[in-house]
């Protein structure tokens, strides 16, 4: 999945702020061979493999790409590694690898790195499979510690070399996806399937691509064609998303704009309520391209949902008032024009799409929904007190613990990972300066840490990030 971002329902006081947040957030965490961790509900073994749970849904991983488990507790603070983010690809665990990889490995990555002269070198033989196969090791090591931009020149110049490589191919348009081009990645995604038309991979790599555009029937088709020729709990998964959204949206009208194609139920929605939306997300576009540049590649979904629907669809936490999972999916139940919530609703959830892109998709979910709060705009004024008081206590949640899926997290957990993040991205507008979120995100989405990006901007790791924020929180709201 692209992104899973969430904005948090408005909603009054009725809790008193949890001086004892620390005892409430245990999880699982999975830490993979490539750096990557993945925190989770809960994990158990199942034969060759680890299911996990995130919610309400269920995934799998293979044993073999395990290094270890680590049960209940805080996840630990080396959640930041190169690689964490790759858990938003599509789920390649299975597919081929081209011939003689293994042995090529230790020859194109050496010391940490590619080695650029012993890959020019390999391709100055004039083998075709050769040069494709060594370009191939460079773009997936580059994808997985998360130089998108370095992994998709090895990626075509492997291409250039060997067109019709299926696995090359499926790669390939998991990246494209990734980075928000999925259109492209249909084309990509449709030559692995007739390249390789009995291969599992290539049909779930083709549904990736078509959900991401929109193609939900099609994506259907295609993730069967997956799952009989393998099972996979992760696509099996993906596929029951699709028919919720398939049989939820039959029926819909579509309507487009410059950027956006809006999709909705005729009898929910007013052509004047219709008109409203898109113009505000027009207006919300060119202000976020002046915030945050890099506007997403292709046009964005909208969905208008009535409330049950919209929960049918997402199963997403009752706490959520609008998601963006690729797509922006927002409830519309009983509104005729677009009022001042809604106008936020529309905003946050489309700067994630922003964010999502210069960050290339490696933004954490406390900077993602930080940043999404600020531009909406969103103040601390009603939450600072409490938030002063709560890092004064020492009983703030860890940064690093909201590196993972805020839809893992009950109402109380949310309202206040929610606050914490809106804090985080207002300090450092405020000290800082837009352009150091701007340069933070830029970092991301060229393979650095979030620790590292941190410390390339603001000068601080995680510790003295928190310790720092703490101080913010006391001089401006502290009684």
């Amino acid at each position: 999945m692209l992104l899973e971002c969430a904005r948090m329902k408005a909603s009054a006081k009725c809790f008193s702020w949890p001086l004892l947040m620390a005892t409430c957030l245990f999880a699982d965490t999975i830490h993979l061979k490539n750096g990557r961790t993945i925190v989770a509900d809960h994990v158990r073994e199942a034969g060759s493999r680890y299911e996990y749970e995130i919610g309400e849904d269920t995934y799998a991983i293979p044993k073999s790409s395990v290094d270890r488990v680590d049960a209940g507790g805080f996840p630990s603070a080396s959640v930041s590694s190169d690689a964490k983010k790759m858990d938003a690809l599509p789920v390649l665990a299975q597919a081929d690898s081209l011939a003689g990889e293994g042995d090529l490995l230790a020859k194109v990555i050496q010391d940490g790195k590619v080695n650029t002269d012993a890959l020019a070198g390999m391709e100055a033989k004039g083998n075709p499979e050769l040069s494709a196969t060594v370009n191939f090791i460079a773009g997936k090591f580059e994808l997985e510690r998360g130089d998108v931009s370095r992994s998709q020149a090895y990626f075509e110049a492997a291409l250039r070399f060997q067109p019709s490589n299926s696995t090359i191919l499926i790669y390939y348009a998991a990246l494209l996806v990734r980075t928000g081009r999925a259109s492209q990645a249909l084309e990509f995604s449709q030559r692995a399937v007739q390249s390789a038309p009995q291969s599992p991979d290539a049909y779930a790599m083709l549904g990736y691509a078509q959900f991401a555009s929109g193609r939900a029937r099609e994506a259907t088709i295609s993730w069967k064609h997956s799952l009989a020729l393998r099972p996979d709990a992760t696509i099996q998964q993906l596929l029951a998303k699709a028919e919720r959204e398939q049989n939820a949206e039959e029926g819909f009208a579509e309507r487009e704009s410059g950027h956006f194609k809006l999709r909705f139920e005729g009898k929910q929605t007013s052509e004047a309520l219709r008109t409203q939306i898109l113009s505000v997300l027009e207006s919300d576009y060119d202000e976020l391209v002046s915030d945050l540049g890099t506007p997403p590649h292709d046009d964005i979904q909208v969905i208008l949902y009535t409330e049950q629907a919209f929960f049918d669809v997402t199963r997403a936490p009752s706490w959520s008032g609008a998601i963006n999972d690729g797509k922006l999916r927002i409830p519309v139940s009983g509104v005729t024009s677009v009022t001042s919530d809604l106008a936020r609703v529309l905003k946050h959830e489309l700067a994630h799409s922003f964010i999502n892109q210069l960050s290339q998709g490696r933004c954490p979910p406390w900077l993602h929904e930080g940043i999404a709060q600020l531009v909406e705009p969103r103040s601390l004024s009603e939450d600072g007190p409490q938030l002063a008081q709560l890092f004064k206590a020492e009983r703030e949640i860890p940064l690093n613990v909201l590196e993972g899926s805020f839809m893992r997290l009950n109402g109380m957990e949310a309202r206040v990972a929610y606050a914490e993040s809106l804090a985080a991205a207002t300090y450092i507008q405020q000290t800082y300066g837009m352009g150091d979120l701007q340069r933070i995100l830029q970092m991301l989405g060229q393979g650095s840490s979030t620790e590292a990006a941190l410390r390339a901007t603001v000068h601080s790791d995680y510790g003295s990030f928190e310790a720092e924020l703490g101080k913010y929180l006391q001089d401006k709201y502290g009684r």
